[in-house]
């Protein structure tokens, strides 16, 4: 088959640059929450719809805070659209980047399966020493781990 999806080297010293900015990134996302599973569905969530609401609301409220009880504080919900608007593009170019090295991450799996079933392949009809039916036991221990017995019919 020969598959090659994917080639990619990185050098010792763009690992460093990568791990160094990864825990640039680390640290100053120190503060980025972390919500329990329930947290994540009982927590009020604003789609792009309540986001125009709750723009237009912000609006007005500022323009009549007198209006306002003093148990809602305005500035620190201003705060939040602020910290909102600054770090979403960084979280959508995070997301893209997370998303591409996903896809990385499966093409050179599936590049490395593909050469593994091929020289399986080979090995199995090539090895007859000693030493390759070892191996040869242990990939077809992997290869036929799932295979499903056949299930004979109920005889009439």
């Amino acid at each position: 088959m020969n598959q090659n999806l994917v080639s990619l080297t990185f050098s010792e010293a763009a690992l460093a640059e990568i791990d160094a900015a990864l825990s640039t990134l680390e640290r100053h996302f120190a503060d980025l929450s972390s919500l329990s599973p329930e947290q994540r569905r009982n927590i009020l969530k604003m789609g792009d719809k309540t986001e125009a609401f709750c723009r237009q609301t912000m609006l007005l409220a500022a323009q009549n805070s007198q209006a306002l009880p003093p148990s809602l504080n305005m500035s620190e919900a201003q705060a939040d659209f602020h910290c909102l608007d600054q770090i979403r593009p960084r979280l959508h170019r995070l997301r893209d980047l997370l998303a591409r090295g996903d896809d990385t991450d499966m093409a050179l799996g599936s590049d490395i399966y593909s050469f593994c079933l091929d020289a399986y392949a080979s090995l199995k009809i090539a090895s007859k020493g000693a030493a390759l039916e070892t191996l040869r036991q242990a990939m077809a221990a992997r290869i036929n781990r799932g295979a499903k017995a056949k299930v004979e019919p109920p005889a009439r």
